[in-house]
């Protein structure tokens, strides 16, 4: 079955950019004499959580106001997040925002709390002047469910409660104001495909059972295991493909993909009209040790000397390694880029101050 034409206006000529993904790192502060007031500037700009067995630990009374302090602490962290971003660079105006902003949101300890009215209003008007704030500093934004969020399944409760999760992180974007049409201003959730059952096709029948916003929003990514680039790619005539360029790599053995690839057309038509995102990352420095940074590790070689694949697909704390970044480059005149190091903003940015050096170069 064929999907409509998108709703929302071609950005392929939107401007490049690239971001972090959910979590900020603080610069090295001096006035951070101790190690509790270094975690206390971090905790001002991120996500918090509840677990649902501490909730359910709690009184009635107990237990809206500790849910509804982590609810009210997190949208305003996300909202530091996407200021700060606001204030970078238009290159580096790209957030992948954390899960957590309502946790426990298809739990059934947390359901009734996120009914209540006072808690419910307090979310939509912080999420709806969250989402203001990411169109008006023209921050793309974007969400990521963990592996759990299987929307096929040959396991009906497993496959269940992947739904319903995909389904609070749509509701999440419709609150923020991306609820309409074929990805607005570029927002996404992006899943796996899951387990090898039932699959491809059996991901493509799924797509049914879930709400219209969620399949606007919805991408998919190939993996480094079961479902490489090609295998996702049948899947470009329903929903955006996001390529992974590490997990092709490591899935290939040693490919790196460039943007002449005609694979890489079928990507971008896969979007329809808006502009792509991809993913990268590097192997693990403490892996790569010794590793010449100029140049692109070499798969078989590093197997060869006893590394597994496993150990190649974890991801590093920076992107040290300049012969990716440079084909981050390259990739980047046709798709924005989530940074997924460990190190988040801290290498996110310098990677962008590199680009960006190399971009203005180009067109002086």
């Amino acid at each position: 079955m064929s999907r409509a034409s998108p709703t929302i206006a071609p950005t392929q000529s939107e401007p490049p950019r690239l971001g972090f993904c959910c979590t900020f790192i603080p610069d090295p502060d001096p006035t951070h004499k101790t190690l509790k007031a270094a975690k206390d500037a971090a905790k001002l700009m991120n996500l918090g959580t509840v677990t649902m067995a501490h909730l359910e630990r709690l009184g009635p009374t107990a237990r809206v106001e500790k849910l509804t302090g982590v609810v009210r602490h997190n949208l305003a962290a996300l909202e530091r997040q996407i200021a700060w971003v606001s204030a970078r660079p238009p290159l580096e105006r790209l957030l992948r925002m954390a899960s957590s902003v309502l946790p426990g949101y298809t739990h059934p300890v947390a359901q009734p709390l996120y009914a209540e009215p006072a808690l419910r209003a307090l979310i939509e008007t912080g999420l709806a002047r969250i989402g203001e704030r990411a169109r008006a500093g023209a921050v793309r934004l974007s969400m990521h469910p963990g592996p759990f969020c299987i929307i096929a399944s040959r396991n009906p409760p497993a496959q269940e409660n992947g739904i319903a999760e995909l389904e609070y992180h749509a509701e999440v974007m419709a609150m923020l104001g991306y609820g309409s049409g074929w990805h607005p201003h570029g927002a996404h959730v992006n899943i796996h495909i899951g387990g090898r059952e039932p699959g491809i096709e059996g991901f493509r029948e799924s797509l049914s059972l879930i709400s219209q916003t969620a399949r606007d929003l919805l991408t998919v990514e190939n993996d480094e295991s079961l479902f490489g680039l090609d295998a996702v790619l049948r899947l470009g005539d329903r929903v955006p493909v996001v390529l992974d360029l590490h997990h092709h790599w490591v899935e290939s053995r040693g490919e790196y993909i460039e943007p002449d690839d005609p694979r890489i057309r079928a990507v971008i038509a896969s979007w329809r009209g808006v502009r792509p995102v991809s993913h990268v990352s590097v192997s693990r420095e403490t892996v790569l040790p010794d590793h010449d940074p100029s140049t692109l590790p070499d798969f078989a070689a590093l197997s060869g000397e006893g590394h597994s694949w496993r150990d190649l697909a974890a991801h590093s704390d920076l992107m040290w390694n300049e012969a990716v970044n440079a084909l981050v480059a390259r990739h980047l005149a046709w798709s924005d880029f989530e940074i997924e190091a460990k190190g988040k903003n801290q290498a996110s940015v310098p990677l962008a101050a590199r680009i960006g050096r190399d971009l203005s170069l180009a067109a002086a």
